[in-house]
């Protein structure tokens, strides 16, 4: 007798399938799947096209116990309909989950919707960094194991290990970043009725884009079909499957560190070409399904678009469409988390069901993290939120403070502390030049490698120590700046002088943040006349410096001491 196969709860497991068949186009025409049967779960699982006749499913058992499968499709193909197994799944053990959060399970939102949690209930706050060209070869992908110091011959696993060992446990990644090549193109392309279309992805004033292929070439093959521009604009109908091969394997390893992955299908400026020229709604949604469907059995955020600004872009609006379309279908089958980067933030731009996670970002200053408190406050029901293009050190590249200096440092941690307590409970990402666009040419003034030792990313750990400073109760915070003032002494287009405070319902804790400048304040909304014990928090060094036990006055006022410098400070009020 056979025996049957075992695997864990949440790991991957990869079926694949030989199509009979031949097929023109196999992207647009074949759909594969298999119908998936376990304790409490029955769905349809989606696959995709991996090259040539083959086909994959990829799904996981979300709960312990036997699992049953059948596969199908649209094609009357023996190679792919009616094949049929099952496999036993098995729990991790707490030590094998200590040793790899991923194996908790899928992300979700916990129970009143405001931060984040492991599928067995383990709050998680996502420490990310920005690696946009992840996917590339930027970021060098090596089959073996070799650990290679920081610089040139520095590989996508020893950056991983880098930020592993700071606390960091998300990567932002973009699959295809841009689709093409290095064009020599001017920025914009004026087609011959005068619509004036974005060439690729590069930086305003330059003549170049960005090389973003990787070992298996560029998502999409060309040539394309904007008329005179076929070699700037690849065919987003035809896939090229051995580009998303190579992402696997770093998806894979991601999350074998622990890393869930942030993953958006496609940047803003390849739309208007894409609604233009191919089928739309229909041809982007297949896309996204593609994307989806392939790392549906990750523990990983999903995203639609990257929509880090309107220009050059189709309106935000219109990604709804085919977003909600795939998850309406029932990609991805586990319910995965799914976002979206934002011009300002994601409940402007965006009124699709598809939104499962909040974002603000591509604001570099404090006068944004308002944006976060209005997600928390008006989203009914309430989401996650977090910050996920925050200031970064560096850019753009004409800004005069320096990037890797303590005034860069302290404009990081005004983002960081500043989004948390203003509602980004679901964590924080950050990003600094080199790193977004992974700088690896001679003339890059820093190179990702460089980049990745800023004082202010290492710092990323200690919001962390912050807070789960008592332990998961930052997720019943309330945020609300006035609870502290004066909180803005400071010009609203800068990161010095604003102060931030968040406190549970029982008024029994305050956590708050004052930028540098920030004058000696008062914490108002306390319990009356009742005493709380102060301890002041160094954000640069993650150390804690008692303050003293404060009263609170008979109208619920408390008179905080100064910090103990003129540097940002965060401070925790807790009810003696």
């Amino acid at each position: 007798m056979k025996q049957i196969e075992r695997v864990h709860v949440w790991q991957k497991v990869e079926l694949t399938f030989q199509a009979e068949g031949r097929y023109r186009n196999p992207y647009t025409e074949v759909e594969v799947w298999v119908d998936l049967e376990g304790p409490g779960f029955s769905r349809r699982v989606y696959g995709f096209w991996d090259g040539g006749p083959l086909f994959r499913v990829r799904l996981v058992a979300p709960t312990s116990g036997r699992w049953h499968w059948v596969s199908g499709s649209n094609q009357c193909d023996k190679g792919l309909n009616d094949h049929h197994g099952e496999f036993l799944a098995l729990e991790w053990s707490e030590a094998e989950k200590t040793v790899n959060p991923c194996r908790r399970g899928f992300l979700r939102p916990t129970s009143n919707g405001h931060a984040l949690e492991y599928a067995d209930g383990t709050p998680c706050f996502l420490l990310g960094d920005t690696w946009w060209a992840a996917p590339t070869f930027r970021f060098p992908w090596y089959e073996d194991e070799v650990e290679r110091p920081l610089g040139p011959g520095a590989g996508f696993k020893d950056m991983v290990r880098y930020r592993k060992a700071q606390g960091y446990n998300c990567i932002a990644l973009l699959v295809g970043h841009p689709a093409w090549a290095n064009d020599g193109y001017p920025p914009t392309i004026l087609l011959d009725d005068g619509t004036a279309l974005r060439s690729a992805w590069r930086q305003e004033g330059t003549n170049s884009a960005k090389n973003m292929h990787n070992e298996g070439g560029r998502p999409f093959f060309f040539p394309g079909k904007v008329p005179g521009y076929q070699d700037v604009y690849p065919d987003v109908d035809r896939l090229n499957p051995a580009y998303f091969a190579v992402l696997d394997k770093k998806m894979d390893y991601l999350n074998a560190q622990g890393f869930i992955p942030f993953l958006e299908v496609a940047r803003r400026d390849v739309t208007q070409a894409w609604k233009r020229f191919y089928d739309w709604p229909d041809s982007y949604a297949r896309y996204i399904a593609y994307v989806w469907a392939r790392y549906q059995a990750h523990n990983v955020i999903l995203s639609p678009i990257h929509f880090d600004s309107d220009r050059h872009s189709l309106p935000s609006r219109e990604f709804d469409e085919p977003a909600n379309a795939v998850v309406e279908k029932g990609i991805p089958a586990f319910e995965q988390l799914r976002s979206a980067n934002a011009a300002g933030s994601t409940y402007n731009n965006f009124a699709g069901h598809w939104l499962t996670l909040h974002q603000i970002g591509n604001r570099r200053d404090h006068n944004s993290h308002w944006l976060l408190e209005e997600i928390y406050h008006y989203v009914n029901p309430p989401k996650p939120a977090l910050n996920g293009e925050p200031y970064y050190p560096g850019f753009p590249p004409d800004t005069a403070v320096a990037p890797d200096s303590p005034e860069a440092s302290l404009y990081a941690r005004s983002g960081m502390y500043g989004s948390f307590l203003s509602g980004g409970f679901a964590g924080h990402i950050y990003g600094a030049v080199g790193l977004w666009g992974g700088d690896v040419e001679e003339a890059a003034p820093y190179k990702t490698w460089e980049a990745l030792r800023f004082e202010s990313g290492a710092q990323m750990a200690h919001l962390r120590t912050f807070v789960f400073c008592e332990g998961r109760r930052y997720q019943e915070l309330i945020p609300d700046a006035d609870w502290v003032y004066p909180n803005k002494t400071g010009g609203p287009e800068g990161n010095r002088g604003w102060a931030y405070c968040a406190r549970t319902p029982e008024k029994d804790l305050y956590l708050l943040y004052f930028e540098a400048d920030c004058p000696r304040g008062t914490v108002r909304s306390a319990l009356l006349n009742r005493r709380y014990a102060a301890t002041w928090f160094d954000p640069r060094t993650g150390a804690w410096l008692d303050a003293g036990v404060l009263e609170a006055d008979n109208v619920g006022r408390i008179a905080l001491p100064a910090p103990p410098t003129t540097e940002d400070w965060a401070l925790r009020l807790k009810l003696v």
